[in-house]
């Protein structure tokens, strides 16, 4: 009997190991934040069959961004049945009827993630702000509930520290705008278990996207390399080597890259692309790839922030 008991004993543990190792199979997602971002991520994540919620403080922003996922899946529907017109308006319609059934709408964070398996934050891109929200849903969130953030260019590390869910914690960094754009970023910090590191590489792909993997380091790796390149470009024009258009058209026509780097400062914002050279040179004050730019302070001081406001680098009608 004694012998039967411990090897009973010893399946239920391993059985126990097991699951533990077992990744998570990610079917509700909840989205902080309606933005472009937000907006985009609960699409394609309700296109592909997960459960979702967008939150935002507001029922008129999330109508906002409810009529943009809609606008949004028509034009995806198009391109998706682009080689069949002739089934478009009834499988184009059946697409979006489906997604949209996919899609729930909530002003309240703490209510909906009782029931969710991953949460992806997309807000404001301020470190304070959502250090704040990850402590307040760490509280409420079931114990199996992977964190991610969408963050572009805070440490994820200093994310997970405000959550008692480090090992559950990652960044699932997405671009814009998200339906169209194939990439993931997928950041693994120190503490991130690889059971959840692997359920973001799953969910990534499930999602229809092609991840990549990477370190906590700043800007990950498209905007690492991407950022810095920028503030070279300013720096080259701050010099008077040459114009900012006839740089803009040597990395488009010598390149190939579909924007030049000052349309691209233009298009991203201003104000954005200095928030991220200054958190990093806070870091890492001597390195001189992020050495703040003059020209690029007085811009956003002036609030020329690029097209979102008329006039950055360029003027905008």
């Amino acid at each position: 009997m004694a012998f039967a008991t411990r090897r009973f004993v010893r399946a239920a543990s391993a059985a126990a190991a097991t699951a533990a190792a077992k990744k998570l199979v990610v079917k509700h997602v909840t989205v902080i934040g309606g933005g472009l971002m937000g907006a985009g991520i609960a699409q394609v994540a309700a296109a592909t069959g997960h459960t979702v919620v967008l939150v935002d403080q507001s029922e008129e922003i999330l109508k906002k961004s409810t009529k943009g996922i809609e606008e949004s899946l028509k034009r995806v529907t198009k391109k998706k049945f682009a080689d069949k017109p002739e089934v478009v308006l009834f499988a184009g319609a059946e697409f979006i009827e489906k997604t949209l059934k996919n899609l729930t709408t909530s002003t309240d964070a703490v209510a909906v993630v009782h029931s969710t398996d991953l949460v992806i934050e997309a807000i404001v891109e301020n470190q304070e702000v959502k250090n704040e929200l990850f402590k307040t849903l760490d509280k409420f969130a079931p114990e199996h509930t992977i964190f991610a953030s969408n963050t572009s260019s805070l440490q994820i590390t200093q994310l997970a520290n405000s959550t008692t869910r480090q090992d559950r914690f990652g960044g699932l960094h997405f671009f814009n705008p998200v339906p169209m754009m194939k990439l993931v970023e997928v950041i693994k910090t120190p503490m991130t278990s690889q059971k959840t590191f692997e359920s973001l590489m799953d969910f990534s792909k499930a999602v229809g996207k092609s991840p990549v993997s990477c370190k906590d380091t700043p800007g990950f790796i498209v905007n690492r390399l991407l950022v810095p390149y920028m503030l070279e470009a300013v720096r080259l024009f701050e010099r008077g080597d040459a114009s900012k258009e006839d740089i803009d058209v040597a990395m488009k026509l010598g390149a190939g890259y579909p924007m030049g780097p000052f349309e691209l400062l233009d298009y991203v914002g201003l104000d954005t692309s200095k928030y991220i050279i200054d958190g990093w040179h806070a870091l890492e004050p001597n390195n001189p790839l992020f050495a703040p730019s003059p020209l690029l302070n007085k811009l956003v001081e002036e609030k020329k922030l690029g097209k979102k406001t008329g006039e950055g680098f360029y003027k905008y009608k």
